[in-house]
């Protein structure tokens, strides 16, 4: 194993070599290679979700190979390397760990969920010391859901959060009816804020039921175009378009594809 990841780390260096290199890699800097991260992310999320463990392994390959191009960049400029990457998570594990690489014995899940949000914050605190807020340190580029949960959590960490999940269903009740107000009043910036308002009290809810709302509405968005497909792949076999449809007939075909789909693996 140790083999190949060091012939991994040579074939990037070759690749990044001034004279003998790939110009498309020696082009590249941290900030050029953020979209190949992201993808690469999503790519590895997409094979998990579709069970392809072959294009696992692949996708895995392809966000290692980000990693190494980023620390090359770095080692290169007498930044740090890889080993020093692999350093750094390995002393991270250990202290989030001390259930299993100390003595510390926790009774609960409870209780290693808040040992392990501590030593977060302790190591957010050490790495920007002049940290005032528990909000700080959050990555500005996350997905809008995944940011809103985690500026939830952190503010639940310092005891700001609704004690159980029946006030959250009367919240998002109270702010869907601001959108209807703010819509009635025309107001485009307002409906703009009063649905980010419903957004944001969502993800809440869905933090209170334990549930992944990034997860939940791919899921979601999933469903709907499976359906939405099954409707095309119905008019389509009458001879038609779907503007040549009522909406009615529409409605109808989109219970149908709820039955039917229902009943369909996968």
């Amino acid at each position: 194993m140790l083999k190949n990841t060091q012939q991994l780390l040579n074939l990037m260096e070759q690749l990044r070599h001034p004279e003998q290199g790939c110009p498309w890699d020696l082009k590249q800097d941290f900030a050029t290679l953020m979209p190949y991260v992201i993808e690469e992310a999503y790519e590895v999320v997409d094979a998990i979700e579709r069970n392809d463990l072959d294009d696992l392994r692949s996708e895995l390959g392809d966000l290692l190979l980000q990693v190494v191009f980023q620390a090359q960049i770095a080692k290169e400029r007498d930044l740090f390397d890889f080993e020093a990457i692999a350093a750094s998570i390995s002393d991270k594990l250990v202290r989030r760990h001390p259930h299993v690489f100390a003595d510390v014995v926790f009774t609960s899940d409870e209780q290693r969920h808040q040992a392990w949000e501590q030593a977060k914050a302790l190591e957010r605190r050490e790495k920007q010391p002049e940290t005032t807020s528990a909000l700080d340190g959050i990555a500005a580029s996350l997905p809008a859901l995944m940011t809103s949960e985690k500026i939830q959590g952190r503010a639940a960490q310092q005891g700001f959060d609704w004690p159980d999940v029946l006030p959250v269903f009367d919240k998002v009740q109270e702010e869907l009816q601001e959108v209807k107000e703010a819509w009635q009043s025309g107001d485009q910036a307002h409906i703009q804020e009063e649905i980010g308002d419903l957004l944001f009290v969502a993800v809440n809810l869905a933090r209170h039921l334990k549930v992944s709302p990034e997860i939940a509405l791919k899921q979601s968005s999933q469903k709907f175009t499976r359906r939405f497909q099954y409707i095309e792949q119905q008019v389509a076999a009458s001879g038609r378009g779907m503007t040549d449809c009522e909406l009615a007939e529409l409605d109808a075909l989109w219970d149908e594809a709820k039955l039917v789909l229902k009943k369909t693996p996968g």
